[in-house]
């Protein structure tokens, strides 16, 4: 028996039994669609990123806002969240303004309100994946386990027909069980350390559309005095 070819990881694979190949596809699968979502998602809040630098540049700069609703309204496509937030805040600011007999407090509530619900999604639109991100970094490590104690429990059943148990008999099953935890620990581990970096990089956009809802209300307050 040739050991060096038994212990290659093809091998092991190829030879492994049907549940730990099975076990093994599964991981595969879940790691093939996490790493697409971790490049989707790193473009999504690169973008994000980019797109609010801008704008608060924009914004800050003393532009006239009327205009900046105009821009966001007939370039939605191109627009980011807090350009949305915004649009969606001063569409209903002008709409209860023009409303005769309502308090500025209901105004400035009823815009802050929209925005609120703008934020929501947009938020949810940011986050979308990452609870996959996480199931992916918990799961997959006892996915792997699951499948390397089934493999040992096969090698060892495979043992009770051998008259002498030697290394050279155990070696080969006991490796296609642990290559099992190896994959689903591939699979993890990148799961975990994406899901950390992009709910840091949106916990920072969430408080910087936060901080603008409340700058932009104080705005539209001191316009109706």
């Amino acid at each position: 028996m040739n050991v060096t070819q038994d212990l290659s990881i093809l091998h092991l694979i190829l030879n492994a039994s049907a549940v730990v190949q099975a076990v093994m596809l599964l991981l595969a699968g879940v790691s093939f669609m996490s790493w697409y979502y971790i490049f989707r998602k790193w473009f999504a809040v690169k973008t994000a990123h980019a797109q609010t630098e801008q704008f608060e540049r924009d914004f800050w700069s003393g532009g006239d806002l009327n205009a900046m609703y105009q821009s966001a309204t007939s370039n939605r496509h191109e627009t980011g969240s807090m350009e949305r937030i915004f649009e969606a805040g001063f569409r209903e600011f002008t709409k209860l303004r023009s409303q005769k007999n309502l308090d500025p407090k209901d105004v400035v509530d009823g815009s802050r309100r929209a925005m609120r619900a703008t934020f929501q999604r947009e938020m949810d639109a940011i986050e979308a994946h990452l609870a996959f991100l996480a199931s992916v970094g918990s799961v997959s490590p006892y996915i792997g386990l699951f499948g390397t104690v089934w493999g040992i429990m096969h090698s060892f059943r495979g043992l009770s027909n051998v008259g002498q148990a030697t290394l050279s008999a155990v070696a080969p099953g006991i490796a296609e069980a642990l290559v099992a935890t190896a994959i689903g620990l591939f699979a993890a581990i990148p799961a975990v350390l994406a899901y950390n970096r992009f709910a840091h990089d949106i916990d920072r956009l969430s408080t910087r559309f936060e901080s603008f809802m409340e700058e932009f209300s104080n705005i539209i307050q001191r316009q109706m005095r």
